[in-house]
């Protein structure tokens, strides 16, 4: 064969591809196909969504609204005091977590006739908050056991005396 009949059999066996043509049918199963699975995508995070809602955080936010005012009171009121409360979660021989608390005055004196209150608050699910039972082994010296489950918690810390709160802090610690 010579050079020009090799060049007319390359451009016959290479002939232009017809493209396909975009009929109603195709055009409506794409878009079918793509609500479908826009939709598909919808209900697995309605769902995730509804299965991981552990509810409100406050059971009424109006209440806790109107209540706000009283606590920037309080927080003034107890920053006045100008109180050293230093708190510490100790690891025992057993591996149980316990949580020592001092409470002294703006001299450093121990504050006696106080009552301690600790609550160990999950940061997304209150069904887990654990109340820590808190025992007075000094004047200004608590110190209350409190479970091991590991993670994130915020330490709440209110000290009373006569029945009124004086003292409140809210701190995050890490329980390993």
């Amino acid at each position: 064969m010579s050079e020009p009949d090799l060049m007319q059999a390359d451009l016959a066996a290479s002939e232009p591809i017809q493209p396909r043509e975009l009929t109603g049918r195709m055009v409506l199963a794409c878009l079918v196909g793509f609500f479908a699975i826009v939709m598909a995508v919808n209900a697995v995070m309605m769902t995730a969504a509804v299965k991981t809602f552990a509810g409100l955080a406050d059971d009424s936010p109006y209440l806790a609204g109107l209540a706000f005012e009283q606590e920037i009171v309080a927080a003034r009121a107890q920053q006045a005091l100008h109180w050293q409360v230093q708190g510490k979660i100790v690891w025992t021989e057993d591996g149980q977590a316990r949580l020592e608390l001092s409470a002294r005055d703006a001299n450093g004196s121990p504050l006696p006739g106080l009552t301690a209150t600790a609550t160990l608050v999950h940061p997304t699910d209150r069904s887990l908050d654990h109340d820590l039972a808190m025992t007075e082994v000094a004047a200004g010296q608590f110190r209350g056991e409190t479970m091991s489950d590991p993670g994130n918690w915020d330490l709440v810390i209110e000290l009373a005396r006569g029945g009124e709160r004086q003292f409140r802090s809210r701190n995050r610690v890490v329980l390993r």
